[in-house]
C-alpha cells in the first residue's frame, strides 16, 4: 500500500470502522461510495481494501467486489481454537520475559478487547518463533469485534482477564497456560451466543458510526 498520508488515512479509517462495528458481516463494500465518503480518490480506497483483504478483515467473491466476511458459529469456533493453538505453541517456546507495566497499557488501551489482545500478543511474542507473534497480530484483528461483546456473554470476563494479565506479568507460564486454555474453551462452547451478540452490536454500530 502507498505509504502516503491519504492512503494511510483511508486504511486507518476503514480498518477502524470494521473493528468498531461500522459494517455488518456480509456487507458489500462499494469502493466508489467509500471514496466519496472518505473524501479520497478511488485508488487509495482500493489499495486499502486489498491490504485489508490480506489481513482477512475483508474478502473478495468470485463474482467480484469486496465484502465484510460473514461470521458463523463454526468459523468463530475455529478462530478461538486457532488462537489457543498459537499461544499453546508459544508457551512451549517461551523465552525469559520482562515485567509488563499493565497500568501504562490500560491508560493507552483501556478497552476490554484491546487488553485481551495485549495478553495474547504478549504471550505469542515471547516465543522464540517470531511467526507466533505475527499470526496472533492478524488473528487479534479478526477477533476484535467479537471480543467487544464477550463481557455481555460472560459477566465475569473482566476478572478472568485480570488473572491472565497477572500471570503474564509475573511470568507464571503454567498459570497462563491453564488460564488461556480455559478462556478459549469457554468461548468455543459459547460461540453461538457470541455470534448473536456480535450481530446485534454490529447492527447498532452501523447506525451510529459514520465515516
Amino acid at each position: 500500500m502507498n505509504a502516503g498520508p491519504v492512503s494511510e488515512r483511508v486504511y486507518d479509517a476503514l480498518r477502524r470502522l470494521i473493528l468498531e462495528h461500522g459494517f455488518r458481516p456480509g456487507d458489500k463494500l462499494d469502493p466508489n461510495l467509500l471514496a466519496e465518503q472518505l473524501s479520497a480518490s478511488i485508488t487509495p480506497v482500493r489499495e486499502a481494501l486489498n491490504v485489508l483483504t490480506g489481513e482477512q478483515l475483508v474478502e473478495t467473491h468470485r463474482s467480484g467486489g469486496y465484502y465484510i466476511p460473514a461470521l458463523d458459529e463454526p468459523t468463530l469456533k475455529d478462530m478461538y481454537a486457532w488462537a489457543n493453538q498459537i499461544v499453546t505453541l508459544a508457551l512451549r517456546l517461551w523465552r525469559p520475559w520482562c515485567t509488563i507495566d499493565w497500568d501504562r497499557i490500560q491508560d493507552k488501551r483501556p478497552g476490554y478487547a484491546e487488553r485481551v489482545a495485549d495478553v495474547l500478543a504478549g504471550t505469542a511474542r515471547a516465543s522464540v518463533n517470531g511467526e507466533h507473534g505475527r499470526a496472533m497480530m492478524l488473528l487479534n484483528a479478526r477477533l476484535h469485534a467479537v471480543r467487544v461483546v464477550e463481557t455481555e456473554v460472560f459477566p465475569d470476563a473482566l476478572e478472568e482477564l485480570i488473572a491472565l494479565e497477572l500471570a503474564l506479568d509475573t511470568g507464571d507460564r503454567e498459570a497462563l497456560r491453564r488460564g488461556l486454555n480455559a478462556y478459549h474453551r469457554r468461548r468455543v462452547r459459547s460461540a453461538a451466543s457470541l455470534v448473536r451478540a456480535s450481530y446485534r452490536s454490529q447492527a447498532k454500530g452501523k447506525s451510529t458510526i459514520g465515516l
